[in-house]
Parts: structure tokens; C-alpha cells; sequence
């Protein structure tokens, strides 16, 4: 049986990071928090808890989560975000893969609560994360605020059964909060990279973003919810957009 290290990055997390931890303490060897220096309740919820807490200054989530690796007691990582929880059928695939451990990376289905509804559509679901893996095959990589894993090349990995579930927003406007100031991140990551914004991507880029999100994805039958998902996705592209046009002209 492999030994597992837990990882999860937090600030102000106070809301979530007790849930997280009790649904992996069954199952993890290790347990690393490293925390942006948070102002609430995180750290000394944390306490209560078998984990080896860590505060790390932010540069990027892709920064933070290989630097977080790195505290890791084991080099078979499970990396979850303090909004995340397994369900009870992922823990016991997880546990299976501990006393079988054949694949360099596994994958399982991502499923997202929004003001309290879960999305079966909308594009979050079924949303595919690898999560499960060997720090030694691969790193994070790309553009933030998105980060992934990725696996260095001939690696394998297989997909396994269970939810992971995600608390993503309790309301509306912690959602257009988190828009704004993820499109700012995004903007300057893209500026940084050379890309270029200008009419017809603001006006179309979002247009498509609400027809993909909203119908060819079937957002419609997420109700309610999936109207909002949709035109705050649609929003979020407008906003990386004309962002990125104030970063090529200076402004």
C-alpha cells in the first residue's frame, strides 16, 4: 500500500476547510494546508485537525500549488482546493488505488454546487480533474487563475468512480466578485503572453461563450441557475477582453 499526502491551498477559508478535512482523513497518510495568510478562523480550524500547516506568500495559483508539492511527506499526491470534498464512493476508489497503485496519474468527475443547486450541465459537468498522481511525473501548469496538472509525456493515468464535489459560490454576487478579479489575473497572464484583444473578440468571443454555455451545452436545464451561469460566463469573457485591450494600450 502507497502512503498518500493530502495538499490543499487556502486563504480565508474558514467556510470550507473543515468539511474538506473530514472527508480525507480516512484516507490520507499526510496532511499539508498552506495558507496565504489568512485573516479569519482557517488556521485555527486547521489546528483541530492532524495537519501540518504552512503560510506561503500568494505569486500565482500555479506557484502556490508546486510550491505546496514540495511540503509534501510522500510523493503520491492527492491535491484537492478547500472548497472541494470527496464523496463517499471517490474515498473508496481513492482507497482502492492506495492498495493498488498501478497508474502514474488518475482522473475522476468534478461536480459543482452553485447557490445551493448541483450542475449536471452548463459545461461543469461532468468537469474531468486529475487530482490523484505522482508528484515525481509531472507539475502544475497553465495560464492563471487556471491552473492543471500535467503528466511529463509517456505517463499513464486512468479514470476512477466518485464525485468530487465543489461548494463554487453561495450567491450571485460572490460570483461576479470572484469574475472581476479573476479577469484581471487572467488579462495580465494573457498580456504577459503576447496576446492581442480588439473588436470583434469582445463582441463575439462573449456572444459564443453564452450560446456554447447556455444551449450547445444544455445549460437551459440547469434552470434558473444555468440562465446565470451562462451570461456570467459570457461576462467573464467580456471582461478578459476589453482587460487585456486597456493592457495593450498601456492603460
Amino acid at each position: 500500500m502507497i502512503k498518500l499526502s493530502v495538499v490543499i491551498i487556502t486563504y480565508n477559508e474558514e467556510k470550507n476547510i473543515e468539511r474538506c478535512l473530514l472527508s480525507v482523513k480516512d484516507i490520507a497518510d499526510d496532511i499539508v494546508v498552506v495558507d496565504s495568510f489568512s485573516t479569519d478562523a482557517t488556521q485555527e480550524i486547521c489546528k483541530k485537525y492532524n495537519v501540518r500547516f504552512f503560510e506561503h506568500k500568494f505569486e500565482g495559483h500555479i506557484e502556490q500549488k508546486n510550491w505546496a508539492v514540495t511540503q509534501a511527506e510522500y510523493p503520491h499526491i492527492l491535491s484537492l482546493d478547500a472548497d472541494e470534498e470527496l464523496s463517499e464512493e471517490l474515498k473508496k476508489s481513492i482507497k482502492e488505488m492506495k492498495n493498488n497503485w498501478e497508474y502514474d496519474g488518475y482522473y475522476f468527475n468534478r461536480l459543482t454546487n452553485y447557490c445551493g443547486k448541483w450542475i449536471k450541465h452548463s459545461g461543469w459537468y461532468p468537469d474531468k480533474k486529475l487530482r490523484l498522481w505522482d508528484r515525481r511525473k509531472g507539475k502544475w501548469t497553465g495560464t492563471n487563475p487556471h491552473d492543471k496538472f500535467e503528466l511529463i509525456s509517456d505517463c499513464t493515468k486512468h479514470h476512477i468512480f466518485g464525485d468530487l464535489y465543489h461548494y463554487s459560490y453561495y450567491s450571485i454576487s460572490q460570483h461576479v466578485e470572484t469574475i472581476n478579479k479573476f479577469s484581471d489575473i487572467a488579462a495580465l497572464a494573457r498580456f504577459k503572453k503576447g496576446k492581442k484583444s480588439n473588436i470583434f473578440k469582445i463582441i463575439f468571443s462573449p456572444l459564443w461563450k453564452f450560446v456554447r454555455t447556455y444551449f450547445i451545452k444544455l445549460g437551459f436545464l440547469d434552470g434558473f441557475y444555468g440562465f446565470v451561469i451562462s451570461v456570467n460566463s459570457a461576462h467573464s469573457t467580456f471582461l478578459k477582453q476589453v482587460k487585456l485591450r486597456e493592457l495593450n494600450r498601456g492603460k
